[in-house]
């Protein structure tokens, strides 16, 4: 049967696509690549932070070629397409509104529902033919028969899971997607790529912004937002010490690149006022304003039918991730009048304006939304 069924799959140029790609054409699919060009340095006036730009070739290109050399290894198509201006549009533009604001948004999570959950998607069915479309996230889709409903759930490997990222997807974007590597750790996709001499193999796994790469990033976004000086205020003490370029260069609980001088133990960033421009940094010693109590989460998107997995949508309990990679926290989720949700938890670390905070039931991914504030 699968040899009717066509799958495009995301070729990245790193192992975990390449080994997708390779699994789905051993379980006989009919399989072609697809490579994004995503960002554009030069248009994008991406010049400050940009160490790439002394560079023979742009680590884009490398990823590209590398794609082909799997692609050809494998003896499949690769299609090379640009959504330059999309990105843009969908993803860098509200990421910098974000940061105006002072907020930490996750470009990641934007960059899977609107880029390659949907521009990809629609172009792979439209333009290609495509049954289907496949990735190499780490993370696993079924369809549950007695809901009638597609599910995302957690991948075998804990420590490289990526559903928190792909919280906003919809049920139709779930249906059309597989995920070849739900089942593998990724000390396996490697050895697999070894033992099938893909380029890939030993590649590092890539880091930084999605699509755009590793940056200096205070610099980075200098090409973009205009500094706006302001004091560095100490919070429990209320003295002024030290000057900032600007509130959105900072992150809550950031301790490197303050530029404190002469104080008795490091600091961290406690608190922004984005009115005044001031930065509040607390010692390093004193980790208490870094922890809440609630929060409210905005722009929810419920990838499911809370009711028919006898959740009450008004108030109910489940696990929440506040960020990658942190171990889920048992939240109850209270539903407002305007469609929020507020979620109380037991005091818990760096809960951040502008993240996601992403729910579960067990190893199901419910769904996450927008930390619009935070209570201590």
């Amino acid at each position: 049967m699968n040899k009717k069924k066509k799958v495009v799959v995301g070729l990245s140029g790193g192992v975990d696509s390449s080994v997708a790609a390779l699994l789905l054409q051993e379980q006989g699919y009919q399989v072609e690549g697809f490579f994004m060009r995503n960002w554009d340095s030069n248009a994008n006036n991406d010049f400050l932070g940009n160490n790439n730009q002394v560079d023979d070739m742009c680590p884009q290109e490398i990823d590209y070629l590398d794609a082909l050399k799997v692609a050809n290894k494998l003896g499949i198509k690769l299609h090379r397409v640009d959504f330059i201006q999309e990105y843009w549009d969908y993803v860098f533009a509200y990421f910098l509104k974000e940061y105006e604001k002072g907020r930490t948004p996750n470009p990641d999570i934007l960059c899977n529902k609107y880029i390659k959950f949907d521009q990809f998607l629609n172009y792979a069915v439209e333009k290609l033919g495509a049954d289907y479309i496949a990735m190499g996230h780490y993370a696993g889709t079924r369809y549950n028969p007695e809901t009638c409903q597609f599910e995302l759930f957690k991948a075998a490997d804990e420590n490289k899971d990526q559903t928190y990222f792909l919280c906003q997807l919809s049920q139709s974007q779930i249906s059309k997607t597989l995920f070849p590597l739900q089942d593998l750790k990724k000390s396996r996709v490697r050895q697999i790529a070894q033992e099938h001499d893909l380029i890939t193999a030993n590649k590092k796994d890539s880091t930084g912004i999605c699509f755009i790469g590793e940056r200096n990033f205070a610099e980075f976004l200098q090409n973009y937002i205009p500094n706006r000086p302001g004091k560095i205020v100490n919070i429990k003490t209320g003295e002024i010490v030290g000057e900032h370029i600007g509130i959105m260069y900072y992150t809550i609980g950031q301790r490197k690149g303050l530029n404190l001088g002469g104080q008795a133990e490091p600091m961290y960033i406690a608190k922004k006022d984005l009115d005044n421009q001031i930065l509040y940094v607390a010692p390093a010693s004193d980790q208490s304003y870094l922890y809440s109590s609630s929060a409210i989460i905005g722009e929810l998107n419920w990838i499911v039918n809370l009711t028919d997995y006898q959740l009450d949508v008004n108030r109910f309990k489940c696990s929440a991730k506040f960020r990658y990679r942190q171990k889920d926290e048992n939240v109850e989720l209270i539903r407002q009048d305007n469609g929020n949700y507020l979620v109380n938890y037991d005091n818990v670390k760096a809960v951040t304006e502008g993240q996601e905070a992403v729910f579960y039931l067990n190893e199901l991914c419910l769904g996450g939304g927008i930390i619009e504030s935070i209570n201590k």
